[in-house]
């Protein structure tokens, strides 16, 4: 073990008392485990950076096997840090909108490495759109560290124009799905944007659809940014929010719909709800 090397190394120039050498030394280990897990978290969860967010379910096991001998001088920490890292470990339950009557839209943004988002509502799912057409900013270094939702990428995507052209053809599609879903009682209604990391494009896209369908109709929408761990209920005009619809449905051309720095972003109907 490279412990009991660096000891044995340690005990030519002087006596080590083992014992309490490793005593000490998994206090120092689970203090810089949890810096790693808040950095991990701030990172990823507040600056949206997803190669720190992949890091979080390997510390987490790191914790865990740190816990399983627990810290006797320290009862309410490892308590307190044990139910944190079980909660932590449980089975995600599927996402879902408060049930309001209303249409409720899924969108989607996701990797197909990492396969194309089920459809726990039963009816077998919805839109898939392929946005490995759009230029892709992952290629350049530069944009790896960012995601869709920044505007670094969003300006990338918007300057380049194609993005522009492809959300309008997906605007015009959706935008009559939705109004027949409406004319007609449905309540479900799932769209999914995928590209090659679930990273820039496909959730430039999603985040775009849902907020130009928010602000357009009396629906409630949940975007999900599979990869990126972020999830928003979007509630349209009318909705449980109780947030009143001020008649302004929009533009079939997506002209002034949608969200981003241009002018594509110039609504303010939906009240968003970070999960």
């Amino acid at each position: 073990e490279m412990v009991d090397a660096y000891l044995d190394a340690l005990s030519a120039y002087r006596v080590v008392v083992r014992g309490l050498f490793r005593k000490r030394l998994r206090l120092f280990v689970l203090f810089r485990t949890l810096q790693v897990l808040g950095a991990y978290g701030f990172r990823g969860y507040f600056e949206r950076k997803p190669h720190f967010l992949a890091s979080v379910p390997p510390a987490l096991e790191n914790l865990r096997n740190l816990l399983s001998e627990p810290f006797n001088e320290y009862p309410y920490l490892t308590e307190v840090l044990l139910a944190m890292s079980s909660s932590a470990g449980s089975p995600k339950t599927a996402p879902s909108v408060p049930e309001s009557g209303r249409l409720a839209v899924k969108v989607y943004s996701f990797s197909y490495r990492k396969g194309i988002p089920g459809d726990d509502s039963g009816n077998g799912g919805g839109y898939v759109f392929d946005c490995r057409s759009v230029n892709n900013p992952g290629r350049i270094p530069y944009y790896r560290q960012y995601t869709g939702l920044d505007p670094e990428v969003i300006k990338f995507l918007e300057d380049d124009g194609g993005i522009t052209v492809f959300l309008d053809s997906v605007y015009k599609l959706v935008d009559a799905h939705v109004e027949d879903f409406l004319r007609r009682g449905f309540t479900h209604l799932q769209v999914s944007f995928g590209c090659t990391g679930g990273q820039h494009r496909s959730a430039y896209s999603a985040e775009h659809l849902a907020r130009h369908l928010a602000g357009k109709y009396p629906v409630d929408v949940l975007l999900i940014h599979r990869e990126l761990g972020i999830e928003t209920l979007l509630q349209g005009p009318g909705g449980i929010s109780g947030l009143p619809w001020n008649g302004q449905r929009g533009t079939q051309d997506g002209g002034s719909s949608g969200c981003g720095t241009s002018d594509r972003g110039t609504f303010s109907g939906p009240k968003s709800v970070e999960r």
